[in-house]
């Protein structure tokens, strides 16, 4: 069970490297935690995008191209469609985004041609570092679904579970997080909440164990569970954090940034190779251990 980020690098090294496609590369904070997956033999990549840029930042930067095969590619649709197309056809393992709108890989991921579909909902999990807990935690949706209903969270409960795995957690602890422990017909999530701890139950979701509804707090706690009498096998010790909607999902994701001392990664998975999806905001620190993160899934196989 990988239970920081510092492992992550670490197995990321000895499962890799794995080759990332980087779509619109032409960006400082990509090329320095490409650089620094490279050097530390997590990864290679193939830099899709503006050439001239990209040679003018590793100039700067000191990173050799020679080191590097890069396209030159200047129109952002054009170099994401690219960089998808080396995924699909196995000439990389991962596809990152680099300088472009999310709204444009998107449309190349899922490209009836070359794109990346699996008929499976796309998700973003992030994961987080917290200091004071003894294990990752894994947040879901903060990104994609913007209000996913009962089949939705399943996938989308479904992809993290794959994604915990990963990292060797092989049952992970899901908690479906709403306001409040208990079910209430006037609040939709704890009802779903419910649900979905019954087809945990039956066996129609499985390799895991889901507990809901939780509140954050008798999820993440042992302490608070006990103090409220929330006596499911799960409680207080989540792995994965599955929030009802993307507003709940992108305010605890922003909390955590910048009100704790956290490290963090984001992927996309639900598609046929695993996606590294960033803010263009994110530090380079943050970039990398997505891309390890991408290698750990792309190791792992079977998305």
């Amino acid at each position: 069970m990988i239970r920081s980020f510092d492992e992550v690098l670490k197995i990321a090294a000895e499962r890799g490297p794995k080759t990332i496609a980087v779509a619109c590369a032409d960006d400082a904070e990509v090329l320095t935690a490409i650089e620094t997956a490279r050097e530390k033999g997590i990864a290679k990549a193939i830099l899709v995008g503006d050439g001239e840029k990209i040679e003018s930042i590793c100039s700067v930067k000191g990173i050799l191209l020679e080191d590097y095969e890069v396209i030159d590619i200047k129109d952002m649709a054009e170099a994401s469609l690219k960089a998808v197309e080396l995924v699909s056809s196995g000439k990389a393992d991962i596809l990152m985004k680099g300088l472009v709108d999310t709204s444009i890989l998107l449309k190349a991921v899922l490209d009836k041609e070359v794109g990346l579909r699996t008929g499976s909902v796309l998700s973003h999990v992030a994961v987080f570092d917290i200091k004071g807990y003894d294990r990752l935690f894994f947040i879901t949706d903060a990104a994609m679904g913007i209000a996913p209903d009962l089949e939705g969270k399943k996938k989308i409960l479904q992809n993290a579970v794959k994604a915990a795995q990963a990292l060797d957690i092989e049952v992970p602890k899901v908690a479906v997080v709403c306001a409040k422990e208990k079910v209430n017909p006037k609040m939709p999530c704890t009802l779903d909440a419910a649900e979905l701890q019954k087809m945990n139950e039956s066996g129609e979701i499985s390799g895991c164990i889901v507990g809901g509804p939780f509140a954050l707090d008798n999820a993440v706690s042992k302490k608070a569970a006990e103090h409220k009498g929330v006596t499911h096998p799960g409680a207080g010790e989540a792995d994965i954090l599955l929030v009802p909607d993307i507003e709940s999902g992108n305010i605890l994701y922003k909390a955590l940034v910048f009100f704790a001392e956290t490290k963090n990664a984001g992927i996309l998975v639900g598609t046929k190779a695993p996606v590294v999806l960033t803010s263009r905001a994110d530090s380079d620190e943050t970039k990398l251990n997505s891309i390890a993160m991408g290698v750990l899934l792309a190791a792992k196989g079977n998305l």
